[in-house]
């Protein structure tokens, strides 16, 4: 979790072609009630003449607003995904039965004017060390899945879906996505993009890693000095918002306060002045075909992501920008998704990092996976009450507490975007990095995502492989505890809004437990209503903190930090 212009007819663009005429061309996608309105797909072979295997998504957008492909969300226009495999040029697929979030097919629309437009997501097929052969969608660069460089969309169709008329409304996926552009240096920010050899064994395919290296002041005019280094986990590109131009400041201000951080701007300001602590602040780019983030740990599912970072890239950074080869002095930190990846990296290579500050991980407890205990609950999207009576399970809350999204939501809305578990969503990847690979290849899902039903096998397999970062130090507690005394530090709102609080609470309640109550892990939490991403200080703040621990920690024979 966490942090185009168009061109279209000035009329209503429809395709009226009897169905029969096309029947003999169209591949017929499940079964439905009859919908009056219908839509085919293809694409021409000025796009692509091999053929195309994928997810047809199809977006169903108010007729006034952005490009509709650039709106999916789980707050976005409905949407409906169907699987195609082997499509050629020229074939038309019929899309009228497909998974739909939040309409669960297109006949539960009401009639009204709609911008209608096609994605095909590609997937490039694999075959992993395992022996598996599977179709995933592949990046090497952080991006969703739907707005990957080279799937195929069309144009937006101004089209009126209307039960009393029937039509067939044809798409043409005519467009590319275009690559991603290069990040740049700066006089700043260094980029780096390195092939993993290990990952690339894994996956069959070449596989890169990347990363962007703030810089230190100073760094270029003192050849001779070397630094710590703090590896920041989460989505963006650029350590803790670092930015020079001061016109971003107020358009951040809201942002960052909310989360109690200054803007881009003012980090900067704090990160160039003449007092603060020399070390280099380093984002990774690591995505998995799951998800736009590895997860940073190695996977049945993902592979060996955490091996390729500590064995491949850290050591290139360390070698290319003179940072100090030493547990000590490196520093993981991350919020949300890089909150548990920060952890999970500090508790599998103890002996490799020297400290994490965590915040608002996604659960690490899995008996407060958000509001499900994965080992005793048997359904993921119900609560079961007394008289036999059921409460839906929320997702996600406001900071007052009302809930605004439940999990059967969010599993809907992955399964439109991806079948076994390819949605590039959040609980598809959570599935990828914790559970096993199923026959076919694929994640083996925790729960069924119309059912909701938990099954219990996989929950088992989850805790056993050390997923459950609260059981992994519980079941380890006299080996771990002395690698990691002293060197964590947790961080929650007692309001986040996907109910992450709890897992921490539950490592906390561990810790005192085994630990006692003056066992050096620190944990604070933000209260009254603080929320998903709240941090107890600033981020020129966390890094000084980091600097202090850094120099506190460093033995006696090594070099301090600068």
């Amino acid at each position: 979790m966490r942090r185009a212009g168009i061109s279209e007819p000035s009329a209503l663009r429809r395709v009226l072609a009897p169905v029969a005429a096309l029947s003999c061309l169209i591949l017929l996608l499940g079964a439905s009630p009859a919908l009056a309105t219908a839509f085919t797909v293809s694409f021409p072979a000025s796009v692509e003449r091999g053929s195309v295997t994928g997810r047809l998504l199809l977006v169903v957008a108010p007729k006034d607003g952005p490009e509709p492909r650039l709106t999916i969300s789980l707050n976005g226009p409905p949407i409906f995904g169907t699987d195609v495999e082997d499509l050629e040029a020229g074939e038309i697929v019929r899309v009228d039965a497909t998974d739909g979030y939040p309409a669960s097919a297109l006949g539960d629309l009401p009639d009204g004017e709609y911008r209608v437009q096609a994605v095909l997501v590609r997937y490039t097929e694999v075959t992993r060390a395992d022996g598996h052969t599977i179709q995933v969608p592949l990046s090497h660069r952080r991006v969703f899945a739907p707005a990957m460089p080279g799937n195929l969309y069309s144009p937006p169709v101004l089209v009126r879906i209307d039960d009393d008329e029937a039509e067939v409304v044809h798409l043409s996926l005519e467009r590319i996505i275009p690559p991603l552009p290069e990040l740049e240096d700066t006089p700043w920010i260094r980029r780096v993009r390195i092939r993993s050899e290990i990952l690339s064994r894994f996956w069959g395919v070449p596989m890169y890693l990347g990363a962007s290296v703030l810089l230190p002041r100073g760094f270029d005019e003192d050849p001779g000095a070397r630094y710590p280094a703090i590896y920041v986990f989460g989505h963006g590109d650029t350590p803790f918002g670092f930015d020079p131009d001061p016109a971003s400041h107020e358009g951040e201000r809201a942002r960052a306060a909310d989360a109690n951080v200054e803007t881009g701007h003012e980090f900067f300001q704090a990160w160039t002045a003449d007092d603060f602590p020399r070390v280099a602040a380093i984002t990774l780019e690591h995505p998995s075909p799951y998800f736009v983030e590895s997860y940073a740990v190695n996977s049945a599912n993902n592979g060996p992501y955490g091996d390729a970072i500590t064995q491949e890239l850290i050591p290139y950074l360390e070698r290319e920008f003179r940072l100090i080869a030493a547990p000590h002095a490196r520093i993981v930190e991350g919020a949300s998704t890089g909150g548990w990846e920060a952890l999970a990296l500090q508790l599998s290579y103890p002996q490799t990092f020297g400290g994490a500050w965590v915040f608002n991980p996604d659960p690490i407890s899995f008996r407060r996976y958000q509001l499900v205990d994965i080992y005793s609950d048997a359904n993921m999207f119900t609560t079961p009450l007394p008289g036999g009576r059921e409460a839906e399970r929320p997702f996600r809350r406001s900071r007052e507490g009302q809930p605004l999204l439940g999990v059967r939501d969010i599993a809907a809305f992955e399964a439109a975007l991806g079948s076994r578990g390819r949605s590039g969503y959040q609980l598809d990847i959570w599935q990828a990095t914790h559970g096993p690979v199923g026959p076919d290849g694929y994640p083996v899902p925790l729960f069924d995502k119309r059912s909701g039903r938990i099954d219990p096998e996989v929950a088992a397999y989850m805790r056993a492989q050390g997923y459950d970062l609260t059981a992994r130090l519980r079941d380890n507690w006299a080996e771990l505890s002395p690698q990691i005394a002293g060197k964590l530090n947790l961080f929650a709102g007692d309001m986040d809004d996907f109910y992450l609080n709890l897992g921490v609470y539950d490592f906390e309640d561990m810790v005192r437990e085994l630990g006692g109550p003056d066992f050096p892990i620190r944990f604070e939490y933000g209260r009254p209503k603080k929320g998903h991403n709240w941090h107890h200080t600033n981020w020129a703040g966390v890094v000084r903190e980091m600097a202090r621990h850094i120099e506190s920690s460093t033995p006696r024979d090594q070099e301090p930090a600068q």
